[in-house]
């Protein structure tokens, strides 16, 4: 259902701090919805939603009674009319790998990889990461916005490309 377990500093950086969220709020579709800058951080917000949507309608296909569910789907439905048009048009997806170009407020804009990893004995868990193609502007971008928002992550900075967790 894209609740947010934990998430590392970049992590943290390039989205918001969902640490800091009370527990009902670390989503990542109540993210993508309702967080004003999610809208502005995505390059293609309509496709990343979308994409969320279907993950959501999959995770629904298996957990058709849970509550949780059920009141996120709610919320979402009564707060925007694009999730409302999009859980109507009952897609699914899950998600694997691919590529989102984001527009981040600090250090521009910046394309990065990601795969979700599916964690053995738990199918709906996954690892997400996302890394940038060694030596392109993602890859600086990267490394600027990890040394703009963590002293710690500035200490440990090395030649390895960066990793969001």
């Amino acid at each position: 259902m894209a609740i947010i377990l934990a998430t590392n500093p970049l992590a943290r950086a390039l989205y918001t701090d969902f640490e800091a969220l009370p527990r009902r709020e670390r989503n990542m579709a109540r993210y993508i919805f309702l967080d004003e800058g999610a809208r502005d951080l995505y390059a293609d917000w309509a496709g990343v939603a979308r994409t969320s949507v279907a993950a959501l309608r999959q995770y629904a296909g298996r957990h058709p009674h849970d509550p949780r569910l059920a009141e996120l789907v709610g919320e979402l439905s009564a707060r925007d009319p694009d999730f409302r048009t999009w859980w109507a048009d009952h897609d699914i997806a899950r998600r694997t790998y691919g590529r989102k170009t984001f527009h981040h407020p600090l250090v521009g804009d910046l394309t990065l990889d990601y795969e979700a990893l599916a964690v053995t004995g738990d199918p709906d868990q996954t690892l997400g990461i996302y890394t940038a193609e060694p030596g392109t502007p993602s890859d600086q971008a990267l490394r600027l916005l990890t040394t703009l928002t963590s002293p710690s992550l500035r200490k440990r900075a090395g030649p390895e490309t960066p990793r969001v967790i």
